[in-house]
């Protein structure tokens, strides 16, 4: 099954929002704005999001090229 990247970055993107308010609600501001911080640079760009990207981007090429 192909699920479209935007879509499935989506679906991440509202589970994000829903565990950092949950945090925010959990946690001392200090202490959420630590929290808040790593928490984005693993679900991010620079994390999963980054992740599926390259993946997604990789998977495009072979589709391109007839391989699998």
């Amino acid at each position: 099954m192909v699920i479209a990247l935007q879509t499935l970055i989506a679906l991440v993107n509202a589970r994000k929002n829903k565990a950092l308010l949950v945090a925010e609600s959990s946690l001392p501001e200090s202490q959420f704005k630590a929290f808040r911080k790593i928490f984005l640079m693993e679900f991010g760009e620079k994390g999963l999001e980054g992740e599926l990207q390259k993946l997604y981007a990789e998977q495009t090429k072979n589709d391109r090229n007839g391989q699998e």
